[in-house]
């Protein structure tokens, strides 16, 4: 199964390419790459290590929401876990 999850960003490094982002409590240094300056605060759609694209806060919520709701937020956070440090 393919999951994208919501996370937001906490730090970007100074190359702008890789960011600590927060995915609910667990930290995870990801890809920034595809994103247009990137900024800390800025939600985002990642997949695989690498953030997808840029959310607003409520979309990132509603995500997060269905997300609990459904049961995958178990399965979103194993993702996280498995992630590139």
């Amino acid at each position: 199964m393919c999951l994208a999850v919501p996370a937001q960003l906490i730090a970007v490094n100074a190359d702008a390419a890789r960011a600590r982002a927060d995915f609910g409590g667990i930290e995870k240094e990801i890809d920034v790459s595809l994103i247009d300056e990137p900024r800390p605060g800025d939600w985002v759609i990642v997949h695989v290590g690498f953030a997808l694209n840029r959310i607003d806060e409520a979309q990132a919520a509603e995500t997060l929401e269905l997300l609990r709701t459904t049961g995958a937020a178990d399965a979103a956070s194993d993702a996280t876990k498995g992630a590139a440090q």
